[in-house]
């Protein structure tokens, strides 16, 4: 028999797959995001990731 093993992501290989278009989940609430210019945003929670100065990723939350 073939063992299930768990794929456990970091937050950092999350962002990244977000950033490159490979995921397309919020990793605050699950839900699928929107691609629009160079952020992206979670219309369900509004989480909003913005690629910043040096490449670097930018994360706003807003609490609601």
């Amino acid at each position: 028999m073939t063992e299930i093993v768990a794929l456990n992501r970091t937050l950092d290989q999350e962002l990244l797959a977000l950033m490159r278009g490979a995921s397309l989940e919020c990793p605050v609430c699950g839900e699928f995001v929107l691609h629009t210019g160079g952020a992206i945003l979670c219309p369900q929670c509004g989480t909003r990731f913005e690629a910043g100065e040096e490449s670097r990723l930018q994360l706003t939350v807003q609490a609601g």
